[in-house]
């Protein structure tokens, strides 16, 4: 009996990360800018906007730094500070580009053999200092930037943009980056889904 319980546990977890992650597809009538370079895209990223969800709830100073891999594909590594317990939270992914290597279109996977899509939707084709991505819905949306805050114009400009294209920002929320309200402290592990 414990067997069939712990192999029903693992078809539902394996399920539930399926739904919340296994979708590479892209919101509809949206399309990943072209053209893209991914060694353009590699470094860090700071989060300076999004639509809340869960996994990053309660999250500030959140950043990603992209490396590509001499074997293909590359590697993200996301840094976030939890103000509910008070630590920093690090993860590693890994992805690769979805079909056209010319196209802002990436998968990325947390979770073993479970990849969501991360659509790149605006860029700032000339210095990649910005850019705006959803994911395999409009229920996820972020605005990133090379630096830990974006010119007020641009952000205007982006927020018109995805409202042009339905996002409902209704509740987007400013991502706080200033280092004086973080205190120094050593990453806490990931958290890892039981």
């Amino acid at each position: 009996m414990k067997f069939i319980s712990a192999a029903i546990l693992v078809t539902l977890l394996f399920s539930m990360g399926y739904l919340m992650f296994g979708k590479l597809g892209i919101p509809e009538g949206m399309s990943a800018v072209k053209p893209f370079d991914i060694k353009r895209f590699e470094g860090t990223w700071y989060e300076v906007a999004r639509l809340d969800h869960g996994f990053e709830k309660n999250m500030t100073h959140v950043s990603y730094t992209y490396t590509a891999k001499e074997s293909g594909g590359f590697q993200v590594d996301n840094k976030a500070f939890d103000t509910k317990s008070g630590q920093w939270q690090t993860s590693e992914g890994k992805g690769d580009l979805i079909a056209d290597p010319n196209e802002g279109r990436l998968k990325i996977s947390y979770f073993g053999p479970f990849y969501g899509s991360f659509n790149i939707i605006a860029l700032d084709q000339d210095r990649y200092e910005w850019a705006m991505a959803t994911g395999p819905n409009a229920r996820y949306f972020w605005i990133l930037s090379r630096q830990k805050t974006l010119d007020n114009h641009v952000m205007q400009d982006l927020v018109r943009k995805a409202v042009g294209m339905g996002f409902k920002l209704e509740r987007m929320i400013q991502v706080d980056q200033k280092d004086e309200t973080v205190p120094a402290a050593n990453p806490a592990p990931a958290k890892v889904p039981n």
